[in-house]
């Protein structure tokens, strides 16, 4: 079964200084259809305002990562983590039994962009985490491991059976991933325009594959070059 999550369908948040969409439900924005798949709980793609962001707030058992798309977000936590995450970086914090945190525009004048996910963590109540991984390099292709349980390569050490792989694709570029019927798949497009397996997905845009088998064919459209992220998960 392939799942389509349209960008122009997701929930919608907008305040002073915060524009944010929702794939799945997520504070103010509730629909029973869109509560996560799998383990994957949350991908939300916020716009913060220059000088703005989230003050120090607590959670608890999530594992949360801040991918950046644009600008830079300032990130500080009880656990001693910290920082400031530019484009193309990764930053993971894992809440474990609770952690108080803020993410802030690192910015006084040029709004941030970046997608904040949850994954809901295999065991609870570890103790709280942090890691960031550099960009992804100019030059890459084919797929870059972002995370993975055991942090391999430079990955950032996920607490689920989840890995969570990245591609840059140029228009005309191509890359390909083996589906396995065991695991489920989300499919987020970042920036850019792709098809995959004949869907044409431009950003925002999202497939998920439950019960999947064969090859996911990806392939670069557009003028600018595409940014896609896999979810690989178990159930």
């Amino acid at each position: 079964m392939i799942i389509e999550r349209p960008s122009s369908a997701r929930g919608h948040v907008r305040t002073d200084w915060l524009d944010s969409r929702h794939t799945f439900s997520f504070g103010g924005y509730y629909d029973p259809a869109w509560m996560g798949f799998g383990p994957l709980r949350v991908i939300n793609e916020d716009r913060v305002d220059a000088g703005a962001g989230f003050p120090p707030h607590r959670h608890a058992n999530m594992e949360i990562l801040s991918y950046v798309i644009s600008g830079g977000l300032a990130h500080k936590d009880s656990s001693g983590g910290g920082g400031l995450i530019g484009p193309g970086e990764l930053q993971w914090m894992s809440a474990g039994h609770g952690v108080e945190h803020s993410e802030y525009n690192g910015s006084p004048t040029q709004p941030v962009h970046f997608l904040q996910i949850w994954i809901q963590p295999s065991r609870l109540n570890h103790e709280p985490a942090y890691a960031q991984r550099a960009a992804v390099a100019a030059d890459a292709r084919g797929w870059t491991l972002l995370a993975a349980p055991d942090g391999r390569n430079g990955s950032v050490p996920l607490r689920q059976d989840a890995i969570v792989r990245d591609v840059r694709l140029d228009q005309g570029e191509s890359a390909e991933h083996v589906l396995d019927p065991a695991r489920l798949y989300w499919l987020q497009v970042v920036q850019g325009t792709v098809s995959a397996n004949g869907r044409e997905l431009q950003a925002g845009d999202a497939l998920g594959f439950q019960d999947e088998s064969g090859p996911l064919r990806l392939h670069g459209g557009g003028q600018g070059r595409a940014d896609v992220l896999l979810f690989d998960l178990g159930h």
